[in-house]
């Protein structure tokens, strides 16, 4: 009785082979240099960080080399699967603008000529290359109880040795044929394990893109390749996928690394050239001193939907990402505000060892920085979409007032230097509240006057002004020389110059009457320009706000 005896017991529907395989997977025609790389996530619950930087660096390797980027599902590990969660990661990235050229397109549909790319569909495949191992004597069935792997492991404790199934632990590596063969025929529950050539002796290096070369013993483990369901395990799956999908770099978490030399034996064993490596550190997090990974757990960060509620715009979390990617990244971004990421050549030389560390503080001043550049209509439209899911009310309001809240974002935005008010969407609401009637007749007044204080003295200045000095058609100069004017009768001085040569002479100055007009509107001492803000007001809308400024003062 010989190996094949037993590979065709145990797969007897097995009728392709690995030949076969390539000839319906072959070379993909590509240019010299190109990358063909994939995101490959288990449907086991949310996207977090983590997924998103991976597959950004992914997506962006293959776009700079002309390459491929698919999406491959790895579900063999059934028992922990979520509903609906292929749905979701494609949702999270496509948020980020992380697009695939093959893969899964839903939980059913799938694009590209090297699928399918759900593993589960892969069954047939996996079994035509564990049945080559087993034909070749580089695998073998093992009838290990959950006991009985129990007892190895509680002799290893005893004698201090490394924990595993390997060596003469290994309890059926040695098993004939004839009885392997027996005990399948008489139906007992078996896994196949890899029958690995490895000495832990010996050591193995390979060079990973980011971390340099990594030098490791050789495995020694005979590993489960099949599980008693049929299905591969990750490591097995992993080979098969990427030598067929024709994959060049395996761009990933860092978690990985200890499963390299796992990973690299298995290429060797099949006799193909393994792809490149690049093991991504993971972003960290300071905790009170302490740098650790950032929790899916602990860090609602972590979790991408933190920032869709948060309403930071996808932009400038990949901005962010990149700087975390590559270290140069910021420096060339300061020096070319006109250009995108795109246009940004992406090095694997420039990645960060040890792992970027998360800074909210730095996201928030890169999402200030780019909202501050892009046009008041496409502010207009991100927050539409933004407040149509957080906040319904706002939503109502900035559509039934679209011009109106175009012309709010729009102030001191076409300048060399922009303002930079708003770091999220979710900040929007509680800086502008005061321009929205609906909003403003509703909160809490809180009138922020500072010199000038007096409730009589402020309401003869707005009524004065509005009747006198007010008209809708004046310029900004002209508005502010009446503003001076307004000042000049009410013993304030024109000039701020002027006032601080002389105080005595003054009650105070034109800044201080500006003041005056700013809180009285809006409630706040810190505003917009003043001179926007009531030519988006109009007359009537000043009026009222005077009115009500009687009422609450």
């Amino acid at each position: 009785m010989t190996n094949k005896d037993l590979a065709n017991l145990i797969f007897p529907d097995v009728n392709k082979t690995i030949e076969d395989y390539e000839k319906m997977y072959p070379k993909r025609n590509l240019k010299e240099g190109a990358v063909v790389t994939r995101f490959a996530p288990s449907p086991t619950g949310f996207v977090h960080i983590g997924h998103v930087f991976s597959s950004f660096v992914a997506n962006k390797v293959a776009k700079d080399t002309n390459g491929v980027f698919y999406l491959r599902i790895e579900d063999t590990d059934q028992e922990r699967i979520v509903d609906g969660a292929i749905t979701n990661i494609l949702k999270d990235l496509k948020d980020y603008d992380i697009t695939f050229d093959e893969g899964m397109i839903s939980e059913t549909e799938e694009k590209g000529n090297y699928g399918p790319y759900l593993q589960s569909k892969r069954k047939e495949i996996y079994h035509t290359f564990i049945k080559y191992f087993l034909e070749n004597g580089m695998a073998y069935p093992c009838f290990c109880s959950k006991e009985e792997l129990e007892e190895i492991r509680n002799a290893q404790e005893k004698r201090k040795d490394r924990i595993g199934y390997y060596g003469r632990y290994a309890k059926y590596r040695r098993n004939s044929i004839e009885d392997a063969y027996n005990r399948i025929k008489n139906g007992e529950k078996f896994v196949i394990r890899l029958k690995s050539p490895g000495d832990f002796a010996k050591k193995v290096t390979v060079k990973d893109l980011v971390k340099g070369n990594i030098t490791f013993p050789e495995n020694d483990m005979d590993i489960v390749i099949m599980k008693q369901d049929g299905l591969p395990t990750y490591h097995f799956a992993h080979l098969v996928d990427d030598y067929l999908m024709r994959t060049t770099h395996i761009i990933r978490s860092d978690e990985w690394v200890s499963s390299l030399p796992v990973h690299v034996q298995l290429f060797q064993m099949l006799g193909v050239k393994p792809p490149k490596y690049a093991h991504l550190s993971p972003i960290m997090k300071d905790d009170n001193g302490t740098k650790r990974k950032l929790s899916k757990r602990k860090d609602p960060e972590c979790a991408m939907h933190f920032y869709h509620k948060k309403g930071i715009p996808t932009e400038a979390v990949k901005l962010y990402l990149m700087t975390l990617a590559n270290t140069n990244f910021e420096q060339w971004m300061d020096a070319n505000k006109d250009k995108t990421i795109d246009d940004f050549e992406f090095s694997f030389n420039k990645i960060s060892k040890s792992g970027g560390l998360f800074d909210m503080e730095k996201l928030n001043n890169i999402s200030k920085n780019y909202l501050s550049r892009i046009t008041a209509v496409e502010f207009y439209d991100m927050l539409l979409n933004y407040t149509k899911e957080y906040d319904v009310e706002f939503f109502e309001l900035i559509s039934k007032y679209k011009d109106f809240t175009i012309g709010l974002l729009n102030i001191e935005r076409q300048q060399k230097k922009p303002r930079k008010d708003y770091s999220s969407f979710s900040e929007v609401r509680e800086l502008v509240w005061y321009m929205y009637d609906e909003l403003f007749e509703k909160h809490e007044k809180n009138y922020e006057f500072t010199n000038i204080s007096d409730k009589d003295e402020i309401i003869k200045i707005m009524k004065t002004y509005v009747e006198k000095y007010y008209d809708e058609k004046d310029d900004q100069q002209t508005w502010f020389e009446k503003i001076k004017d307004l000042s000049e009768e009410f013993g304030y001085s024109k000039e701020v110059k002027q006032y601080k040569e002389n105080p005595d002479k003054y009650k105070g100055h034109v800044g201080d009457v500006s003041m005056v007009i700013r809180v009285a509107l809006t409630t706040k001492s810190m505003t917009p320009n003043l001179y926007d803000i009531m030519k988006l007001f109009g007359k009537q809308r000043i009026i009222r706000r005077i009115e009500e400024l009687k009422r609450n003062i």
